[in-house]
């Protein structure tokens, strides 16, 4: 997913999840930091959402299951990849790809994985932690297997 791609999702999703949060324009426009002229354009399919927009979206609505359901998971998650193009430290616990994801690999305590709905990767450790993510298939396989050689270094 790119960063005009998202920008295309959440501008045209931005209606439901003010809708979904049951606020009036006035509250969302004032909530997410444009004017309500903006917002109405923006609802309308006539302009498209900033970055700035989107990034505030999906930080102050990030529960909306509009959202969750259109990025496949946390949309915070899916903004930070686009934005870094790839996180490499240990972050948040996850529920461990239940939903949104397939297994692509799963080797020495260590699963990638690939969210089926924005196609990213990530690599989780074996308590379900995420400790990297990218939207490159390469970069994702060639950590994994730096991650393995690490570990078996250490034996």
């Amino acid at each position: 997913m790119t960063k005009e791609e998202m920008i295309l999702l959440v501008s045209e999703k931005l209606k439901v999840t003010r809708a979904e949060a049951g606020y009036t324009q006035d509250r969302m426009a004032s909530v997410i930091g444009v004017s309500k002229k903006t917002l109405v354009q923006i609802e309308k399919g006539r302009m498209e959402a900033g970055w700035t927009t989107v990034v505030a979206v999906c930080a102050l609505f990030r529960s909306s299951e509009t959202l969750m359901n259109s990025f496949g998971g946390d949309p915070l998650e899916v903004i930070e990849v686009v934005a870094r193009e790839d996180i490499d430290y240990r972050k948040e616990k996850t529920l461990g790809g239940k939903v949104w994801w397939k297994e692509v690999n799963k080797d020495g305590g260590y699963i990638l994985q690939q969210n089926i709905i924005s196609h990213h990767f990530r690599i989780l450790d074996e308590d379900y932690y995420r400790i990297y993510s990218t939207f490159d298939e390469k970069h994702a396989k060639k950590r994994m297997n730096e991650l393995l050689a690490q570990q078996d270094m250490g034996r």
